[in-house]
C-alpha cells in the first residue's frame, strides 16, 4: 500500500509496452534491413515476381526475419547493459541528439534485463520456426542457399551474445556476412541461382551496414575497450582506424568498379550507383577533416538508404530497357 501523499505510477498500457519493445529492437533499423527483400524481389525476372510460391516464400521469410533481427538487437542490448558498455557509450558526456537515449529502454528503466532477455530468446525461436517454414515452401533450396540461411540464423545473434564474436575481433566480418546474407538467403530460396549482379547488390547492402557500424564503433572506443570488446576501432590506433575505414570505403567502391571492369555488370549499373559512390567518399573525407564519428555514422545511414534506392532504380529499369 502506498504511503499517504504519494502517487503510484500507473501500469503502462498495451501500446506503451509495444512502443518500448519497438525501441528495444531499433525498429527503424529493422525496417532498413527489410529493404533487402525489395532488392531480392526487383532483382527477379518480372515473370516470377508474382508467382504464388515465390510470394509465399518471401512472406514466410519476412515473418522469420522480424524475429531474427529482433533477437539480434535485443540480445546485443542485454549484453551492453550487463557488461556496462551501453552505460559508458550512451550516458557519457559525448551523448548527442545523433544518439538519443530513448533507443535504449533498458538504460532508461522502461524494461528490465529479464524482460528483454526473455523477449530475445522468444524472438529467435520465432525466427527459426518461420525460416524453417520458408525452406519447406520454397520453390528452390540450393545447398549453398541452405548453408547461407543456416549460418545467418546461427551467427547473426553471436555479435555480442553467445560466442560474442565482436569481443574476439570478428565483429566486423560477422556484420558484413550477416547484412549480405539477408539478400542472398531469400534470393536463393526464390530463384535458386546466384548471378554476379545479385552478388554485387548483396555486397553493397552488406558494406552499407558495415560502414554504419564502423563509425559507430569509432565513437564507442572507450566504452568498448573497458569491457573487452575488440572492435577494429579498439585494437587499432587512431591513424590505423582511419586507414581501416578508408579501406572499407575503397572496397565498397570496388564492389561496383571491379565487376564492371571484369564485364560482369553493365555500365547502366555503374551509372545508377554513382550517387552512392559520391556520398561514400564525402562521408570518409568529411570524417578525416572533422573527426566527428557520430556525424559520419549518420551520413552512413543516408548512404545506405541511397544505395538501396540506386539498386532498386536499376533493377526496375533493367527489365524495362
Amino acid at each position: 500500500m502506498a504511503a499517504a501523499g504519494t502517487q503510484v505510477a500507473p501500469e503502462p498500457g498495451l501500446l506503451q509496452r509495444l512502443g518500448r519493445y519497438a525501441r528495444l529492437v531499433k525498429f527503424q533499423f529493422v525496417l532498413d534491413f527489410f529493404l533487402a527483400l525489395l532488392i531480392v524481389w526487383t532483382a527477379m525476372e518480372p515473370s516470377t515476381r508474382l508467382d504464388g510460391q515465390v510470394l509465399l516464400t518471401l512472406s514466410v521469410f519476412a515473418l522469420g526475419k522480424i524475429g531474427v533481427l529482433s533477437a539480434v538487437m535485443t540480445l546485443d542490448d542485454v549484453t551492453g547493459v550487463k557488461d556496462g558498455s551501453d552505460t559508458a557509450n550512451y550516458l557519457s558526456d559525448g551523448n548527442t541528439e545523433l544518439r538519443p537515449l530513448k533507443r535504449k529502454p533498458l538504460l532508461t528503466g522502461e524494461l528490465t534485463v529479464h524482460q528483454a532477455q526473455r523477449f530475445g530468446y522468444l524472438a529467435l525461436v520465432w525466427g527459426a520456426v518461420w525460416w524453417l517454414g520458408a525452406v519447406l515452401v520454397a520453390p528452390h533450396v540450393p545447398v549453398w542457399g541452405l548453408v547461407v540461411t543456416a549460418l545467418l540464423l546461427v551467427l547473426s545473434v553471436q555479435y555480442s551474445w553467445g560466442l560474442k564474436l565482436s569481443y574476439v575481433g570478428l565483429g566486423e566480418l560477422l556484420l558484413l556476412f550477416s547484412a549480405t546474407a539477408f539478400v542472398l538467403s531469400p534470393y536463393s530460396l526464390t530463384v535458386g541461382e546466384l548471378p554476379a549482379l545479385v552478388l554485387v547488390e548483396a555486397l553493397l547492402f552488406g558494406f552499407g551496414q558495415l560502414l554504419i557500424a564502423g563509425y559507430s564503433n569509432t565513437q564507442d572506443i572507450s566504452g568498448d575497450a573497458a569491457v573487452g570488446r575488440r572492435t577494429v576501432a579498439v585494437m587499432a590506433s587512431a591513424a590505423g582506424n582511419k586507414v581501416f575505414l578508408g579501406t572499407l570505403t575503397a572496397l565498397n567502391l570496388l564492389v561496383v568498379l571491379g565487376p564492371f571492369a571484369a564485364g560482369w555488370i553493365s555500365g547502366w549499373f555503374l551509372l545508377a550507383t554513382l550517387p552512392l559512390m559520391v556520398l561514400r567518399l564525402r562521408q570518409y573525407v568529411s570524417f578525416l577533416r572533422n573527426g566527428h564519428a557520430l556525424l559520419a555514422r549518420s551520413r552512413g545511414v543516408v548512404v545506405f538508404r541511397t544505395t538501396v534506392a540506386c539498386v532498386l532504380l536499376h533493377n526496375v529499369a533493367y527489365h524495362w530497357l
